[in-house]
């Protein structure tokens, strides 16, 4: 049995979602909103997420970075009316391991979640408190005491590198994350935009900065 956590706004597909996933013997546990989401998903056991892209107050892709960045990192499956190849490829920049476009057959779906959920999770870093949350609702970054706002672009960025903390996040990673369309991107383009990221970092108090390995990438320590 798996334990899967579904993001979707839309109740017909979501009661769908559940009673499948129920009627496979798997558990689910449900969110309507990308704020629902990281209320409930950080604190879970979840071996799989299914995430909408279209929320009603975030961009799903932004979700899971936040997710990530929480600690959140179960396999992500994004479903989407948005099928284009450049709108799946901002869904892998952004973390997710899978990608199903509406409408959809919900036997394919339960398919590839068994298959997520056999693979399992990857071991990540541990041990480095980030000191900060990122908001996908407002594109901010907020301490307990503080907050600034972010673009986002600078959100992505910066969830990139916040979701792998002590690793050397490779600069063509970065560049994914932060301009998934596949826009070409000067290098003092992406040093400006950590240049600005630290200043945020700093105005919130967080207790990490982001150093550049030259040659690289970038690592949170």
């Amino acid at each position: 049995m798996l334990t899967v956590g579904v993001c979707e706004d839309d109740p017909a597909i979501r009661r769908v979602l559940q009673r499948s996933l129920e009627y496979a013997e798997h558990r689910a546990v449900v969110a309507h909103t990308g704020a629902e989401a990281l209320r409930i998903f950080p604190a879970a056991t979840l071996d799989v997420i299914v995430m909408d892209i279209g929320l009603p107050d975030a961009d799903g892709r932004d979700v899971v970075h936040a997710l990530k960045t929480a600690g959140q990192f179960a396999p992500v499956l994004f479903l989407t009316a948005l099928g284009a190849v450049h709108d799946r490829l901002s869904g892998f920049a952004a973390g997710a391991e899978d990608y199903v476009a509406k409408p959809f057959d919900v036997k394919e779906v339960l398919a590839r979640i068994d298959v997520l959920g056999r693979r399992g999770l990857q071991p990540r870093s541990a041990g480095l408190n980030l000191g900060f949350e990122l908001n996908p609702m407002t594109h901010a970054l907020e301490t307990p005491t503080e907050s600034v706002s972010l673009t986002p672009t600078e959100f992505r960025v910066l969830a990139a590198i916040a979701q792998r903390p002590g690793e050397v996040v490779r600069r063509r990673a970065v560049i994914a994350a932060g301009w998934p369309d596949g826009a070409y991107v000067a290098p003092n383009t992406v040093d400006s935009f950590l240049s600005r990221l630290r200043s945020k970092l700093e105005t919130v108090g967080a207790p990490v900065v982001i150093e550049t390995v030259r040659g690289v990438g970038f690592r949170m320590r």
